[in-house]
């Protein structure tokens, strides 16, 4: 665990939306703060769901049930993401009051000055006296465990040998799809890395469509069996082990928590673009190449140095310092 921002009786809460993509940006930021941590998933039922963020907790997890996170004792500091989770943290900053620290991650939509810290990524353009932002999302892959990772590799990864480049997949989104042409463009890529010498380890998410995981297969046909590995769904997904062996990384750039976690590595990162056009992303992307982190593929993979990017510490810098304000306050 990272060295501590507060202290070690700080009770930290974070409020889970069940969605991955929302628990990994608070998991990031909890274990950057250095303390133990607890998760409550939040699960309104249909109606309550809709009305989130504007209506109310579902009244079966109202103050005074049973199990209610909103009951005392109350956490210290409480991390939400997801608009189903607004409710939720508002009703604790309520009933704890000044005791509560409330930190939300992305845009709530709603209530903003209720909130004592919003974080936003620079591109979406959210700004007030309680919001920070950064250029990329949190995550729970500090420089601590990535080098944890590569000090006990995965045998899987292992059996590879250098230089290694992950393939990490997203899938289609509301600003992206991957239609017939990208599925050949992704054919070609993973045939193209394997053809500079490359070892490939690829891995899809959640979200990643059958028909994309199979245009990868359709690439790595032809390469050395001894080169390859990719994740079928058995066992551990091998996510944080790809990201700490690679050489270099190529990742779909419809998902910004890949792309993010991607730069955090220090490994050259591309970016493979999907059909598709999102202002933001496409923000998101060309910021990452100012930064110099990152490039879009365009049909070799080479060598560039960057300085990783944390954006968890930061968040939890930030935090740990407006808590210990509002504590002395």
């Amino acid at each position: 665990m990272a060295r501590a921002l507060v202290r070690d009786d700080t009770r930290v809460l974070i409020l889970s939306s069940g969605m991955a993509g929302h628990e990994v940006n608070c998991l990031g930021v909890a274990e950057a703060l250095g303390v133990a941590y607890e998760i409550a998933v939040v699960a309104p039922r249909r109606l309550f769901s809709s009305l989130s963020p504007y209506g109310p907790v579902d009244p079966k997890d109202r103050r005074g049930r049973s199990g209610s996170i909103l009951s005392p004792p109350f956490p210290d500091i409480v991390v939400a993401s997801g608009r189903v989770t607004v409710p939720y943290i508002r009703a604790l900053k309520r009933a704890g009051g000044r005791k509560v620290f409330a930190v939300f991650l992305q845009d709530p939509r709603y209530a903003r000055r209720e909130f004592d810290l919003i974080w936003t990524p620079q591109h979406d353009g959210l700004a007030g006296p309680n919001v920070i932002t950064t250029l990329t999302s949190p995550h729970p892959f500090p420089a601590a465990r990535l080098a944890a990772l590569r000090d006990t590799p995965d045998p899987r990864i292992a059996a590879s040998p250098a230089p290694r480049a992950a393939i990490l997949l997203g899938g289609p989104s509301s600003a992206h799809a991957f239609v017939w042409s990208d599925l050949e463009r992704m054919t070609r890529a993973v045939q193209a890395i394997a053809a500079q010498g490359y070892s490939l380890m690829a891995t899809p998410s959640r979200r990643t469509p059958p028909a994309l995981i199979e245009a990868v297969r359709q690439g790595l046909k032809g390469a050395d069996p001894k080169r390859v590995f990719l994740w079928d769904g058995a066992g551990e997904n091998p996510y944080g082990q790809m990201l700490a062996h690679a050489d270099a990384i190529l990742v779909t750039g419809d998902s910004v928590n890949m792309m993010g976690e991607a730069v955090s590595t220090g490994a050259p990162v591309f970016v493979f673009t999907p059909s598709g056009r999102g202002k933001r992303i496409d923000a998101f992307v060309a910021a990452l190449e100012a930064a110099g982190a990152a490039r879009r593929f365009e049909g070799r993979l080479e060598s560039f140095a960057y300085e990783p990017i944390d954006s968890s510490r930061t968040i939890a810098e930030a935090i740990a310092e407006r808590f210990g304000v509002a504590r002395q306050g």
